[in-house]
């Protein structure tokens, strides 16, 4: 009797031990031609990585629940397989061997981790040179050799330095370009820089002009004119300064209003309003540079956001404080009557009859915006084909993210709703539909009316696309330097740096300054969002996790770094006296260009200042943007008033 319970024990442990080697998968069923693995591209000292074991045969694992027991570097763990492939964590600390075990499948080799803080060394590259030598599209180029380079070594050892030169090209740019979202960005940014030569020839933004201005008989009402039509022209920052400054130079002149105010208004309206407008030729590079930032956040633990980078980019605007108070501003000193600083002397002596000073450098050739001879200069040439981009956009968005039961629910508001819709759309998909419909609008409308032939306007809105490729390279460039900064892992190298002494809600003021700095330094807010962008929108993200945040506190982190970033470009633009637009603006408005530096300045820095204290308002306090926008406006009418001189505007 005792002997049967021992052997019906015995058999029961038996059974119990096969039932669980059934569960967790015999190894030693496998051989090597089951399995391939996958290592990083790169492995990062002290950094949590995972290599790929891909199952050749996975219906092998089936009988086991997808579960296989290992042995990685000498410890035992679980593999789970999802879609045939196991994610295997690993932290590597020093140089050592990469060893796994499974069943008959071996794998060693030497791995040789790059110390973390090389990883910042590109992006620090990047923006001394920028500093330095004032050009952008070298300095990405330095950058992403040098981070190849170091890449290749840890990789491959010294001969991987020079294949990681050449890596920088055939692989990281390649891949930059090998990619629907990017190629969609090229693709709707060249074709709006079609359109704005197409309705530039054809007399269409022309007719845009004359009608705002023709009404402006006082130096307020001329003011307000060119605001107005710095405003209408949002969609393009460079069509917007050679057009309302080549156009209102006459009638400021005949109205008594300095070049140097001129300039302000040309310049202070150009930018604002091309960033934070809905369409423009900035929102492709915009909308990139976020959509690098979400794939760089989503390959993260636990940090997936379900937005598109337009949804993200439409929340980012309850923090434009710059744009809006600088196009805010401009309102305010006009119809205040109220200037300060060297703006108020020159506009004293332009009432008085001095004339203000012409620009020094050679006129600039903006024959590429004026219609052509004999051009009929009709608004419909321009309004139908900015309606239908901007009306097309919209409906794309709609038809790509319209989920019928959300717009059934009846207990969602439409706010929700129609933010759903937004998140869930294919906004590259709409912004492409929209961009060619509203082309080829322009190009029929303008061949229709005999205004050019029809090969003549295709010609002109080639030659709008060759505008474009200057900024598409830089983009390119900064796609490539985001890909070989998340490799790097540099984000967590700043988040670490960072993380005992950098609050979250201090992540947006710090990205305002950087910005701001950046691009004063290089004249280039393309260049500076090029820059900034992908280091610091990840960072921001990474120090919201350290700090406990959960990613719904944490978005309103993010969304407050997207503007920011974009803010401190426009803001170091306008104060930066080798700024393309600002070069622009003085060239087109005929005016000394250090006489439009130092009038506009004292304007930049306060819309500026202001924008900083709302940025801290909104991240450390929560306050609303419905409160933020108006308490700023009323802060700069209180600056206007308290240190600005009135003007006579008779």
């Amino acid at each position: 009797m005792f002997g049967r319970f021992w052997l019906s024990l015995l058999l029961f442990v038996t059974l119990l031990l096969g039932s669980l080697s059934n569960a967790f998968g015999n190894a030693e069923e496998f051989d090597s031609r089951d399995f391939e693995l996958e290592p990083p591209s790169l492995f990062v000292k002290g950094v949590k990585q995972s290599v790929e074991l891909h199952c050749l045969n996975p219906d092998k694992l089936l009988p086991y629940g997808n579960q296989l027991e290992i042995i990685v570097n000498g410890e035992k763990y679980t593999a789970v397989f999802e879609g045939g492939t196991a994610l295997i964590p690993v932290i590597f600390d020093r140089k050592e061997p990469l060893s796994l075990k499974a069943g008959k499948f071996v794998h060693t080799s030497l791995v040789n981790p790059m110390p973390l803080w090389w990883s910042v060394i590109p992006p620090l590259l990047v923006i001394v040179l920028a500093l330095v030598f004032r050009e952008v599209l070298g300095s990405l180029l330095a950058g992403i050799f040098a981070g190849a380079a170091v890449a290749g070594y840890y990789t491959s050892g010294l001969g991987g330095i020079v294949s990681g030169f050449f890596k920088a090209m055939d692989t990281y740019l390649v891949d930059a370009l090998y990619d629907r979202g990017h190629i969609s960005v090229i693709i709707f940014s060249v074709v709006i820089g079609g359109i704005v030569a197409v309705i530039s020839k054809n007399g269409g933004m022309q007719a845009v002009v004359n009608t705002v201005s023709r009404k402006a008989n006082t130096a307020k009402s001329g003011q307000t004119a060119t605001w107005l039509l710095g405003i209408a022209i949002f969609f393009d920052d460079y069509a917007n300064t050679l057009v309302v400054g080549n156009t209102m130079r006459s009638l400021t002149d005949k109205l008594r209003i300095s070049r140097e105010k001129l300039a302000y208004i040309v310049d202070s309206t150009a930018a604002p309003v091309a960033a934070v407008a809905l369409i423009t030729t900035w929102i492709g590079a915009e909308l990139g540079y976020i959509e690098g930032a979400l794939g760089t956040v989503n390959a993260g633990p636990e940090a997936d956001i379900h937005l598109s980078a337009y949804a993200v980019f439409l929340h980012s605007l309850e923090f434009a404080f710059y744009p809006i108070f600088a196009l805010a501003l401009i309102l305010i000193v006009i119809y205040s009557g109220r200037d300060f600083g060297p703006m108020y002397r020159a506009e004293i002596g332009a009432r008085s009859g001095e004339r203000s000073p012409a620009a020094s450098a050679p006129d600039i050739d903006d024959e590429e915006f004026l219609p052509v001879s004999g051009a009929p200069l009709r608004k419909i040439n321009a309004l139908l084909p900015i309606g239908v981009v901007v009306l097309g956009t919209v409906a794309g968005l709609f038809i790509t993210g319209h989920d019928p039961q959300v717009w059934a629910d009846p207990d969602m508001g439409f706010g929700k709703k129609l933010s759903l819709i937004i998140g869930n759309s294919d906004s590259y998909r709409a912004l492409l539909w929209a961009s060619i419909s509203s082309l080829l609008v322009a190009v029929l409308m303008t061949a229709a009316q005999g205004i050019m032939t029809y090969s003549k306007a295709v010609e002109t809105s080639v030659d709008g696309f060759k505008t474009m490729m200057s900024a598409m390279v830089i983009l390119l460039l900064a796609w490539a330097l985001a890909a070989l900064t998340e490799q790097m892992h540099t984000a967590d190298y700043l988040a670490g740096l960072a993380g005992d002494t950098v609050a979250p809600w201090a992540v947006p003021v710090i990205t305002f300054v950087l910005a701001a700095v950046v691009s004063f330094s290089t004249g280039s807010a393309w260049g500076t969002m090029a820059i900034v962008y992908p280091l610091m929108l990840p960072l921001s993200w990474e120090l919201s996790m350290a700090a406990g945040l959960s990613p719904a506190d944490a978005l309103p982190v993010f969304f407050n770094v997207t503007s920011c970033v974009l803010a401190g470009a426009v803001l170091g633009d306008h104060c930066s006296p080798i700024s393309d637009t600002t070069i622009l603006s003085s060239l087109a408005t005929r005016c000394d260009h250090m006489a439009h530096v130092r009038t506009q300045l004292p304007y930049a820095l306060t819309a500026g200042g202001a924008a900083i204290l709302f940025t801290v308002l909104s991240s450390a306090f929560g306050f609303p943007w419905y409160l933020n926008f108006p308490l700023g406006i009323l802060l700069l009418l209180a600056v206007v008033r308290l240190f600005g001189k009135p003007v006579d505007l008779a």
